[in-house]
């Protein structure tokens, strides 16, 4: 197929050998990849030409068509009619053939639009995943009005758009949590372990995977807590009030309860950290996690608890608050080259003063 023979058919230029290799063409290749280009082209290189400006001239065209059908003289009855029907028919099909680009240009648009479409939706599910550094602290907005504070190295993984029943992110460290109200469609904190399931609220997760313990904190509103099972499937464990702390241990399953005085598991959103009554191994730890250094305890201090509260400062600072509040000296260790290059972690060592 060529593009002066689809022309001449378009015009009614063809003869008839001609014209039974278009039809032959359009039931069999049009729909090709290369009978769609050929149109395509066409389509695009197609320049309206002069005697086709004015809409005037078809009508005019049409009724000396229509008055020399109706002063045939000669024709009977049966035979104008059959000359009206088949200029109608001719004109029937060409209005088709002119639609031929029409129709390949929509199923090329569409065809488009869908493949962009299945792309799309593919992407939007589990597809960001915000990571806040060690020493920095990072707030999220997620697409349904939901604010997410961050803290020092932890993870948030959720999707662009949430689509379904539920709103689902998974949690990987510390999270504060203001929950965009949805009764319709519940806002779920998945972890390693247990879930947290809320429709509009504000509450804090602490779930880092090398701590045994998942805590959270309810500041406002009502929470739902489900144990993940290994069968995939997850019990209720139970809910929680406003002002109330729950630590779950992973291993053994237990569930701690307190009211009152969270202040303590919150404050870090505000760059406080606050201990109270808070053993050393606890204190270590989160100083560990927020300045990236390994914290080792002397025998003597292990079991001692304390009482701290901290504003921003920098670990130098903080080490030498604690030995004037405390009977607890430090050390820091020299950091290794290793034989990549890099330096291992910063050491610190913390006893008793002698």
């Amino acid at each position: 197929m060529t593009k002066e023979l689809l022309k001449k058919y378009l015009n009614n230029n063809c003869t008839k050998s001609e014209l039974n290799e278009v039809l032959l063409w359009i039931k069999t290749t049009a729909l090709s990849d290369e009978g769609k280009q050929l149109v395509l082209d066409d389509w695009e290189n197609y320049e309206e030409s002069d005697n086709l400006k004015n809409d005037s001239k078809f009508t005019v065209l049409f009724d000396k068509i229509q008055k020399k059908i109706d002063s045939q003289d000669g024709y009977s009855e049966q035979n104008k009619d059959f000359s009206l029907f088949s200029v109608k028919r001719w004109l029937t099909q060409a209005a088709a053939i002119l639609l031929i680009p029409v129709l390949f240009f929509l199923f090329y648009t569409l065809s488009e639009k869908k493949s962009e479409s299945l792309k799309y939706s593919n992407m939007i599910v589990d597809s960001l995943e915000i990571v806040a550094p060690v020493g920095s602290r990072t707030i999220v907005k997620l697409s349904d009005g939901s604010i997410v504070h961050l803290n020092y190295g932890s993870k948030l993984k959720y999707p662009y758009f949430f689509l379904g029943d539920t709103r689902e992110v998974k949690l990987t460290g510390e999270g504060f949590f203001e929950v965009a109200h949805n009764a319709k469609k519940p806002f779920i904190v998945k972890t390693d372990k247990i879930n947290i399931k809320a429709v509009g609220t504000v509450f804090n997760v602490f779930a880092y995977s090398d701590y045994d313990k998942i805590e959270t904190t309810l500041v406002r509103g009502k929470v739902i807590l489900e144990q993940n099972e290994s069968n995939g499937k997850s019990n209720v464990i139970g809910s929680m009030k406003p002002g109330q702390h729950i630590s779950y241990n992973k291993k053994s399953r237990n569930v701690v309860s307190t009211q009152g005085g969270i202040e303590k598991y919150v404050a870090w959103t505000n760059g406080k950290q606050i201990f109270e009554d808070a053993s050393m191994v606890d204190v270590a730890e989160r100083l560990s996690r927020m300045f990236n250094v390994d914290i080792e305890l002397a025998d003597d201090v292990m079991g001692n608890v304390y009482s701290f509260t901290f504003l921003d400062e920098p670990l130098s600072q903080i080490l030498d608050l604690m030995t004037i509040a405390t009977p607890i000296s430090y050390k820091i260790k020299l950091r290794k080259k290793l034989p990549d290059g890099t330096f291992s972690k910063q050491k610190i060592f913390l006893e008793k003063k002698k």
